[in-house]
């Protein structure tokens, strides 16, 4: 003699405690297609942590000048031996302080406008590299002579031959540094 089924258990299965049609009774066990199985806590699955959030001023500010510098020597570099100003150096300079600045700093919008005044004294600082070194070339003396002993000639001779386009480099620079910051710290 055979003894009913009791209700909500499988027919000749006493054991398990799945309703029909359940997974267990014939039916493989569903999962959500996930590269990593779901963190359980209490039951419920966990979502995956927020990505960090860089915001490193201190550290955007270092990474910013540090850059302002280098760039500010090729710069100079770029316009001594040239003899000529070139935009697409301008650009570049900004563009670098303001990448360093978002990459080290993070998201903090103060960085963007720390960049741009550094690529301004960094554009500033290479045309008076590049003034020097043309002008040392012409009076046969040494660069270092020239930049280090006598340093308010070669200001004087910057605000001399300062034209439009010279400061036209200082608003491209400082608009190229605080797109890269924004840019760089998504």
């Amino acid at each position: 003699m055979t003894q009913p089924t009791p209700p909500g258990q499988p027919y000749g299965h006493p054991h398990q405690q799945q309703p029909y049609g359940q997974p267990g009774y014939g039916y493989p066990q569903q999962q959500p297609y996930a590269p990593f199985p779901p963190q359980q806590h209490g039951g419920f699955p966990v979502p995956p942590p927020a990505p960090a959030r860089r915001d490193n001023v201190g550290l955007g500010i270092v990474a910013a000048f540090g850059a302002a510098v280098v760039a500010a020597g090729v710069y100079g570099a770029v316009i001594g031996a040239t003899e000529h100003e070139i935009g697409w150096a301008a650009i570049g300079v900004g563009f670098l302080v303001g990448l360093a600045a978002g990459k080290a700093g993070g998201h903090n919008p103060a960085l963007a406008v720390i960049a741009a005044a550094l690529s301004l004294g960094a554009v500033y600082m290479g045309q008076l590299v590049g003034g020097a070194m043309v002008a040392a070339d012409k009076l046969n003396i040494s660069f270092k002579t020239l930049f280090i002993d006598h340093f308010d000639l070669v200001q004087e001779g910057w605000k001399e031959d300062a034209d439009a386009m010279t400061f036209v480099f200082f608003i491209v620079a400082a608009v190229a540094a605080f797109g890269g910051a924004q840019r760089a710290a998504r």
